[in-house]
């Protein structure tokens, strides 16, 4: 490859594709990052090219991807509001700006498309029957990709579990359950059980991985999908006392998340009502498999637990 390299970034401003971005940026990318108004932010990232536009709206999109290989989908509507109506459309728009360019789209997955039937070992071929409505939709944001590919629309898929890392937002089990942002650790608020296993991804090495896959363009299929193993917490120990080591408190409590309060709350909150959904994911094991990652790339990059919960509360202004 060539360092005249372009990639459009949705959702620059975000955790992972943010991270994605700068990694990018730092391997010799140009990076173009689509924004309804850039010139309001004020920490900006000067060597990316920002576009004023807006990831609902077509013609932006297929405008800002007209030249670019690669088109990084990680824009997702705030606070789980208006999925339904949002989503949808905004990869339909990436879609058609893919096969104007040529470009491959790269989306960040999860494991909101499994359901039950699915645990506790997720396969990249694993069978996608979710219990949630915001599963359902990443299930069809995903079918619409992989029947982009068989007309020449290639795409990437990495899923990963629970994201933590520098940049993450209340939308986040971390930052949203754990810990509050901004203040220091007192106590924390674990939704799964004690012996109960759960799989988290560390932001930069989701964004790490990504970059690497792409770099590695022929061998990808059209339509290529990987798993991470990220950080597997066996037991539901590793990632409290992670924290517990950061902050320098052994004798932080550890307090069962409240879920009986989000019944109460939900019809008043939509994220409320998403949380509440996501709790099977909470009562048993599940991992992700990543042979095919491993087979592709040699190995997984993994930054170990303490550094990298230490640096999510030092960016969270815990510590």
């Amino acid at each position: 490859m060539t360092d005249t390299r372009t990639a459009l970034v949705l959702g620059a401003t975000g955790s992972i594709g943010g991270e994605v971005a700068r990694q990018l940026a730092a391997r010799g990318w140009k990076v173009r990052a689509l924004h309804r108004n850039p010139a309001s932010l004020t920490d900006r990232d000067d060597r990316f090219e920002w576009i004023k536009g807006d990831a609902m709206n077509r013609q932006d999109v297929v405008k800002a991807a007209d030249g670019v290989q690669l088109i990084l989908h990680a824009v997702n509507p705030p606070g789980y509001r208006n999925w339904a109506r949002l989503v949808l459309p905004m990869i339909d728009n990436t879609i058609a700006a893919a096969r104007a360019s040529g470009a491959r789209i790269v989306l960040p997955g999860t494991v909101y498309n499994y359901g039950p039937n699915a645990f506790p070992v997720l396969h990249e071929s694993s069978s996608q029957e979710p219990l949630t409505h915001k599963g359902a939709i990443r299930v069809e944001l995903e079918r619409r990709l992989q029947a982009a590919s068989s007309e020449g629309v290639r795409s990437l898929i990495v899923r990963a579990g629970d994201f933590f890392g520098p940049g993450s937002n209340g939308n986040s089990w971390f930052s949203g359950g754990l810990v509050k942002p901004g203040k220091p650790v007192r106590a924390m608020f674990y939704p799964g059980k004690a012996g109960i296993g759960h799989q988290w991804a560390y932001v930069p090495d989701v964004a790490q991985t990504m970059v690497r896959l792409i770099e590695q363009e022929r061998q990808l299929s059209a339509f290529a999908t990987f798993h991470m193993r990220g950080h597997w917490d066996a037991d539901g120990t590793q990632m409290t006392g992670a924290i517990k080591r950061s902050v320098d408190q052994p004798s932080i409590k550890v307090r069962a998340f409240p879920w009986w309060v989000l019944p109460l709350m939900s019809p008043f909150s939509e994220l409320f009502r998403e949380m509440r959904e996501m709790r099977y994911l909470w009562k048993e094991p599940i991992r992700m498999e990543n042979a095919s990652l491993l087979a592709t790339l040699g190995e997984e990059p993994h930054t170990p637990w303490d550094e990298a919960v230490k640096t999510t509360l030092t960016s969270l202004r815990c510590v």
